[in-house]
């Protein structure tokens, strides 16, 4: 019978399943049924920078005129601190109730002093901290260097305030994805997670009004992540890559785990179809091991990688006419 156990930044992990950090994860009821469905290990749902800065900009305007400033700090501490102390609550209660390593989350734009309640996270008893960064670039005299330079950032201050491994999660836009991977190595990660998935919007055209696109992520969207898993494995085979989006089934985590990635992060199927889709992925990726005679993870993570095919120019095809013309 085929061995599902991997470590993902010195964790041990009973498989290679982890749950995104979102509403699944934000209280000890759904994290136990998750760890009862067979998930390896969860990330917490985040704290969000944004979100607290904006609870306190609503507070404070609200009557600006009459407000001493003694009251907005007091404000502000208040909602930062009323933030942080839910956050740390539920780390220690998920301690207590599973098993399963408990991997806390930070959504953050900034490197200032609030990322210091990353040690906060540690003392609560957080097995790992996932950085989920993302950086809007709206600023047309900002360069490319200056925005990347933030990641980093955020990466060293953080590192400075804990001892626990830290994952950063990025997304893809970024003119060369392994080299800003290869900066967050060089900075103290210990793993990247490709990708965030972001909100997008989109135009509804009945009420002329900007609105939300689809929330979910589709079985296809594995190819945004799938390429980037191969190569950025192959250059920096000491980072550990956390593969997300579009991971929907069995054939989703081994295709991810050939490609190179330590562990697979699943959340829409999970929305979608209820923890107990995690069941039916493990045992699909136990016949997959099964069929091919692979008894552990490690005999084939990585098999399918930039480094390891015939053809490496199969992930850096990037035009149609290019892979059409090679062929017969």
């Amino acid at each position: 019978m085929a061995n599902l156990e991997t470590t993902y930044m010195g964790l041990k992990l009973k498989n290679p399943i982890v749950v995104a950090s979102s509403g699944l994860t934000n209280t000890v009821e759904k994290i136990k049924a998750l760890e009862e469905a067979g998930a390896a290990a969860v990330v917490l749902k985040s704290i969000f920078e944004e979100q607290i800065n904006s609870e306190v900009s609503h507070l404070i305007n609200k009557d600006p005129q009459n407000l001493y400033p003694e009251a907005e700090d007091y404000i502000w501490n208040y909602t930062r601190n009323n933030s942080i102390t839910a956050h740390l609550e539920l780390v220690k209660e998920a301690k207590s109730a599973v098993s399963i390593p408990i991997i806390a989350s930070i959504n953050c734009v900034t490197a200032k002093e609030w990322t210091s309640f990353a040690h906060d996270f540690e003392k609560a008893g957080a097995d790992a901290l996932e950085l989920n960064l993302f950086v809007v670039p709206t600023d047309r005299h900002q360069s490319g260097e200056e925005i990347e330079q933030l990641y980093v950032d955020v990466l060293t201050k953080v590192k400075k305030e804990v001892s626990i491994p830290v994952s950063v999660k990025i997304g893809f836009y970024f003119s060369n994805l392994v080299s800003m991977a290869e900066k967050l190595k060089a900075n103290g990660a210990a793993a990247v997670t490709m990708f965030n998935r972001f909100y997008e919007p989109d135009i509804n055209l009945d009420k002329l009004e900007l609105s939300a696109s689809e929330v979910f992520s589709e079985p296809s969207d594995i190819r945004r992540s799938l390429r980037w898993v191969g190569l950025v494995s192959a250059a920096l085979p000491k980072l550990e890559i956390a593969a997300s989006t579009g991971i929907h089934d069995g054939a989703a985590v081994a295709k991810q785990l050939l490609a190179g990635a330590q562990v697979a992060q699943l959340c829409s199927v999970v929305y979608i179809e209820g923890a107990q889709v995690i069941n039916g992925i493990l045992k699909d990726l136990e016949a997959f091991m099964d069929k091919w005679n692979f008894e552990t993870i490690d005999a084939f993570r990585g098999r399918l990688s930039y480094a390891r095919i015939k053809d490496p120019m199969m992930y850096e095809r990037s035009q149609f006419m290019k892979y059409f013309s090679s062929r017969n």
